[in-house]
């Protein structure tokens, strides 16, 4: 029963290797956490220090990136200035080139109207040439049937119509 009672009460031995075994404890724990802690402790500074590098050149990098957007923005805008600069003076030589082909267009029918109008005084006067004949062959066919027979004033006359008539139908067929 005493080993018992030694078991279970409180006496100077069991103080004494509570006392070693806490002392014990306390420097392992000291120990361990100068061996183990702070190499844990160096290893997560070090990652939190890496981790806000790259935060902040992340930062840099998107300031960077943007300048470089509103650069390219900017030069993107000035290329569409050019272009369309360009396709507006396009657009001038296009309507000089247009106006060009049309004056030329115009003066071009101009000559061709004119040549029409030459070639139809010339049929005209080719028709009125025809019809002069024409009359002189008919008046010379008169003047034969008047020197074949002789006439009175109603062969005449009615010889005047018969030509007249013949002549009208003459210069309405040429």
């Amino acid at each position: 029963m005493d080993e018992f009672l030694r078991i279970i009460g409180f006496d100077w031995q069991l103080l004494h290797d509570a006392v070693l075994t806490g002392i014990n404890i306390f420097i392992l724990f000291f120990a361990l956490s100068y061996l183990l802690f702070n190499p844990a402790r160096n290893f997560l500074e070090k990652r939190r220090q890496k981790i806000a590098g790259d935060l902040a050149e992340a930062a840099d990098n998107k300031k960077t990136a943007q300048e470089l957007k509103a650069e390219y923005e900017s030069k993107l805008k000035e290329i569409r200035k050019e272009a369309d600069a360009i396709l507006a003076e396009a657009r001038k030589k296009a309507m000089v080139k247009e106006a060009d082909i049309l004056d030329e267009a115009r003066a071009e029918a101009a000559r061709i109207v004119e040549r029409a109008n030459r070639q139809v005084e010339l049929e005209r006067k080719k028709a009125l040439d025809d019809m002069k004949q024409e009359i002189i062959s008919i008046a010379s066919l008169m003047a034969g049937k008047v020197v074949a027979g002789s006439m009175d004033v109603t062969v005449q006359d009615h010889l005047i119509d018969e030509t007249l008539k013949e002549m009208g139908e003459s210069t309405w067929l040429s």
